[in-house]
């Protein structure tokens, strides 16, 4: 009777420790548990801690609640001018709502990852197909995924999925043309260096012959100026002239020394002599007649 005993209390402390480790919910800060009975969401726990639920009627789900990565596979998409390119892109989402994500989606996230490749794959192919080949490359630091978000919309809150950022991995061009492209790419921007070259040589021409203008009317206005001056120099030089061979007492002191001057123009050099006749104003200087 003693075993028997020992067995029956073994047996239900064993069936109290199970009752009390099915009743005990441990929730974590990166997720969310759902407490379900009969299949039905009872309620949701979002904040971290241990709850209790009732054992062997109800059942905790685990949902998670950081951010989440879902990576579309890469796929053809026809730009407005009929040019395809290869978009690869990958989204940052998270459940926002989770009730609502079990009720419509029955706490998948499988089934949530393929709601959002339908939903973001529809929106990167209508807004790349409203724009042009270059428009796309130049929008991808940024502003082709803000469009791509815009384009998605609320389709998603239905499901209590918030999509936070579609980013493009990859958007390049089919193997298949990606030469002829960047020949043509190439060449396009060879014509647009050109013609800045043209508009600015164009342009050096236009300043080069302003400075030249410039420059000559500079000149003759200095040249104007010099002749102007030499000739009020050459007319102050002959009116002190005037001035002296006026004057009966200058004159001969005057004469005396362009005299001089001559003579000295004369005798420039070496072993030259300057033969005068007596008669010879110059001679009557140096001789005092």
């Amino acid at each position: 009777m003693k075993k028997i005993k020992t067995a029956i209390g073994i047996l239900i402390t064993a069936a109290v420790l199970i009752v009390l480790t099915g009743s005990v919910v441990v929730t974590n800060e990166n997720e969310y548990k759902l407490i379900r009975q009969f299949g039905r969401v009872e309620r949701v726990i979002s904040t971290p801690g241990i709850s209790f639920k009732i054992p062997l009627v109800q059942t905790a789900y685990t949902l998670p609640k950081q951010i989440l990565l879902y990576d579309l596979a890469a796929s053809d998409v026809i730009t407005m001018d009929k040019k395809t390119m290869l978009s690869d892109s990958y989204v940052l989402w998270r459940i926002e709502d989770p009730l609502k994500f079990a009720q419509s989606l029955n706490s998948s996230v499988i089934s949530a990852e393929s709601r959002i490749d339908t939903v973001v794959y529809n929106s990167v192919k209508n807004v790349i197909s409203s724009m042009a080949q270059n428009e796309v490359i130049s929008g991808r630091d940024g502003e082709l995924s803000q469009a791509i978000m815009e384009n998605a919309g609320d389709n998603m809150v239905q499901y209590g999925i918030r999509l936070l950022s579609v980013e493009t991995k990859r958007l390049d061009l089919p193997a298949d043309n990606k030469t002829a492209v960047y020949e043509r790419m190439i060449s396009e921007r060879a014509k647009i260096a050109a013609t800045f070259t043209a508009e600015g040589q164009a342009e050096a021409k236009k300043i080069q012959n302003t400075t030249d203008r410039e420059i000559a009317i500079s000149i003759s206005d200095a040249q104007a100026k010099a002749a102007s001056i030499t000739a009020e120099g050459e007319g102050e030089y002959m009116r002190i002239l005037a001035e002296a061979y006026h004057d009966p007492q200058r004159t001969d002191f005057y004469s005396f020394v362009r005299s001089l001057e001559a003579a000295r123009t004369s005798l420039s050099g070496n072993g030259n002599t300057l033969i005068l006749p007596e008669s010879s104003p110059l001679a009557r200087i140096f001789t005092g007649q």
